[in-house]
Formats: structure tokens, C-alpha cells, sequence
């Protein structure tokens, strides 16, 4: 695919078809039986690096990032409990959630009441499968549904999980799409979720197909995709790239974009960020209502980016935000919680800021005393009177009326209504005139 720009890319998407591919992906992924660290990981990146040029990173076990320590590297074999009949009860066969993550390996025999420590289930909703991990505390246990566990019956039961927790690495995967300057914007998505796909599975989808679509068109910023375990891997990048973070132009955190919930956008430490204003009025620009929302230090990897050592402009556009649907972190947020529609609609939303963040720049007016005249310039349409020459020449007359050196586009769109996509296309008529020029900042 090769297109002009960026406001074609996404004059040309169409999110039906968008969201299939997408909801394809993510089944392809499904399956991998990823964690914070191993070689469900590895596979995962390796399927994303057959799509887009992905470099994966390997940081070796007991390395300092910042103020936490890279952990032993887990990876499970198979994990079982087989009930007092020799008939397998809990099997990690049928979904990587029937384990807890990065449980030590285990080989017993114990009674019931003994093992019911170690299970894990969701009495309110009983046919669910819970999502629980032990990262940084060894430990071991099984998840199951409640109804399930119910089911039990008195009696010995042999347990095994044969995994591995010993020295290796974390890994993760970077993607840098370079532009005309040397600013970047940031996305950033987890892989360390298995089965679930909306939280996991979607970011990923979404990420790897917009950074697919990004190298087709020419970029003002260069594009930075990183796909990092939660926390861990966020904060091993950032201690490892803190020399070139001041690149950082704009940023995002992607995840929860495949459920039927509306949008919502958490905002940067800074809450005034260019991101910060470009999310809203780019989606608005769509049609498309989001609920903002201001930052606080909890949630996603956004807190690490907006740490305050690093205060980088990154915020979180997601449909419905972590913890607030009751499928979360449960067998219930399945590929069929997601659906190709949002999934479509969510690319469109991501590649509408994309294009407005390319689109939003600074000028200052090279005729400042008075209104220059534009039709000798041959900035007014051959038919006056027309609604879009008006809309036209009134855009015209917006940017240059605000170009002090002052107020970007953006602001300018916020304050005249006026769309930024006209508001760009006027500015840029105008620099050919040789009325205004782009300035710094």
C-alpha cells in the first residue's frame, strides 16, 4: 500500500475490514502462553516481528533498571491436578489461566482441604476463570472455575507444575518507524497477558497494524512501538533508553480497545501535553465522544512513562478503562469480547491523533498589520460565495489571525471550530504564499 499522507491513510481505512484482520491476529496470538518473562514472549514478538521490523531485547536476569532487579525467567511445561479417581481436575492444557503465573514447580500429594489453599476462583461469577499471578513472591497454585471447584470431592489429589523459574532474561520488543526530525512518539502495549484479549490481545493487534500502516506514509516524527511486559518492562526500557528520552515528543498506551465501550482518555502527568488536547479534538473531529480523564499514578505503564523523573507526555486512550468491566482479568475476556468493529473503530481513533499530532504545528504570520490581501496571492476560490470557499478563506483567516509565534493549530481549532485537518490545508496554502512561516515550539 503506498499513500500520499497521513490524513489519506486514514480517509482510506476501512474499519470494517480493519477489524476483521485485527480480530484474526489476535487469535493467532491467542493461544501463546505468554508471562513476564520466557518463551511465550519470544513467540509472541517473533509473530509481531513477521509483520513489522521488530527488534527484540533480552535483558539478562539480575540486571539493575532503576530501582527493581530483571527476575528469574518462568516457563512452564504443563501444570495438572488429577482428583482421588486418577481423573484430571485442573488441567493448564486447556488455558494458561487454570495456573498461576510463575508459580515454582511443584510435584505433591496432598488432601483436599490442603490443596483448596492454593486454588483460585470467582464465586460471583462461577463459570469464569480467574487471571492471578505471583511475580515477585514464590509461590504456586491453579485457578479453576467456581462451579468447578465446587465440584471437588474428598480425598488425596496429585498436583504437579513442571516449570522452570532459574536465570535468562525479560524480553521485549521495539519498533522505530524514523521520521523527517529526530521527535518521536511513543506507543506502548503489554505482552505479558495470556489468553486474555482485551486486555492484551487488542493492544497488540492494534499497535502492530498501525505501526504497519504508519511505514506507508512519509512522517514528520519518527515511531517508537514498544511491546514490554507490564511494569518490569516499561521501567527496564526507560532505565535503559533514559539518554534519548528527551526525543519524546508525544505517547500512548495502548490496551482494552476490542470491547463495545466507549472511549476513554487518561491524561499525561503534565495534563495540558499536546496529547492531552490532540486526543479530544481528534476524535471529536470523527464523531466519536471520549470521556477524559486526568492522570493518577496508577493503572497501566503510563505511570512509569509519567513518573515523575521522567514526566514524559504520555497518556492512555482505551475503550472501557482497566478493572471496570466485570471480565477482566477472567476466562470471560475471550475473543468474542472483542469484536472486529471496535477493534476497527479503535484504529481509526489512533490513526485520527496520529494525524492530528502530525498536522499540529506553530507558524507566525509575515504580514502581520492588517488583513493581507489573499486574492491576488490566489488564495480565494475562482467562484466566490461558495460554502467551501467560505469555510476555506475563514480558515485562512483563522491562521493567520493567530499566528503570533503563539497558539499551534490545535489551539486554534479549539478556539475557531474550525477542523484542523481545514486548518492544516490553509496553512500550508499560506506558507506557499509566503505568508507565514513555521516556527519552533
Amino acid at each position: 500500500m503506498s499513500v500520499n499522507s497521513l490524513r489519506e491513510l486514514l480517509a482510506g481505512l476501512d474499519p470494517v475490514a480493519a477489524g476483521a484482520a485485527m480480530h484474526a491476529f489476535a487469535a493467532e496470538l491467542q493461544p501463546i502462553p505468554r508471562s513476564l518473562t520466557g518463551d511465550g514472549v519470544r513467540q509472541t514478538l517473533a509473530r509481531i516481528g513477521e509483520r513489522i521490523p521488530l527488534v527484540a531485547h533480552e535483558v539478562p536476569t539480575g540486571t539493575p533498571v532503576l530501582d527493581w532487579t530483571v527476575p528469574r525467567e518462568w516457563n512452564l511445561r504443563g501444570a495438572w491436578v488429577k482428583g482421588p479417581d486418577g481423573a484430571t481436575a485442573v488441567d493448564a492444557e486447556r488455558s494458561p489461566l487454570h495456573v498461576v503465573g510463575y508459580s515454582v514447580p511443584v510435584r505433591a500429594r496432598m488432601p483436599l482441604a490442603e490443596l483448596q489453599e492454593h486454588l483460585h476462583s470467582l464465586p460471583e461469577h462461577p463459570d469464569w476463570v480467574p487471571y492471578r499471578t505471583s511475580y515477585w513472591k514464590e509461590a504456586w497454585g491453579f485457578c479453576l472455575a467456581d462451579s468447578e471447584r465446587k465440584r471437588l470431592r474428598e480425598g488425596d489429589y496429585e498436583v504437579s507444575i513442571d516449570a522452570t523459574l532459574a536465570d535468562g532474561a525479560l524480553t521485549y520488543g521495539e519498533c522505530f518507524l524514523p521520521g523527517e526530525s529526530d521527535r518521536e512518539v511513543l506507543v506502548s502495549c503489554h505482552v505479558c497477558h495470556p489468553a486474555l484479549a482485551n486486555d492484551n490481545l487488542s493492544g497488540l493487534a492494534l499497535a502492530t497494524v498501525l505501526a504497519e500502516r504508519l511505514a506507508t506514509a512519509p512522517r514528520r516524527f519518527g515511531y517508537r512501538f514498544l511491546f514490554v511486559p507490564g511494569t518490569i518492562g516499561a521501567i527496564a526500557w526507560l532505565a535503559r533508553s533514559e539518554g534519548r528520552l528527551d526525543r519524546i515528543e508525544h505517547g500512548l498506551v495502548v490496551a482494552n480497545v476490542g470491547d463495545r465501550g466507549g472511549f476513554h482518555y487518561k491524561q499525561s502527568r503534565r495534563g495540558n501535553a499536546t496529547i492531552d488536547r490532540a486526543v479530544p479534538r481528534a476524535l471529536a473531529e470523527l464523531g466519536e465522544e471520549v470521556t477524559v480523564e486526568p492522570f493518577v499514578p496508577f493503572g497501566y505503564d503510563e505511570r512509569q512513562y509519567c513518573s515523575p523523573g521522567f514526566d514524559l507526555p504520555v497518556g492512555s486512550l482505551t475503550r472501557t478503562p482497566w478493572g471496570r468491566y466485570p471480565e477482566y482479568h477472567t476466562s470471560a475476556d475471550d475473543l468474542s469480547f472483542i469484536t472486529p468493529g471496535a477493534l476497527g473503530g479503535s484504529l481509526r481513533a489512533y490513526l485520527a491523533v496520529v494525524t492530528a499530532l502530525e498536522e499540529n504545528r506553530r507558524y507566525r504570520n509575515l504580514a502581520p498589520k492588517g488583513e493581507p490581501q489573499l486574492g491576488r496571492r490566489g488564495l480565494y476560490g475562482s467562484v466566490g460565495g461558495t460554502i467551501g470557499g467560505r469555510e476555506r478563506e475563514m480558515a485562512m483567516l483563522w491562521v493567520l489571525n493567530q499566528s503570533d509565534g503563539g497558539p499551534d493549530l490545535l489551539a486554534i481549532a479549539e478556539r475557531s471550530g474550525v477542523p484542523l485537518s481545514r486548518l492544516a490545508e490553509a496553512a500550508r496554502a499560506l506558507v506557499d504564499a509566503g505568508l507565514l512561516v513555521e516556527t519552533a515550539g
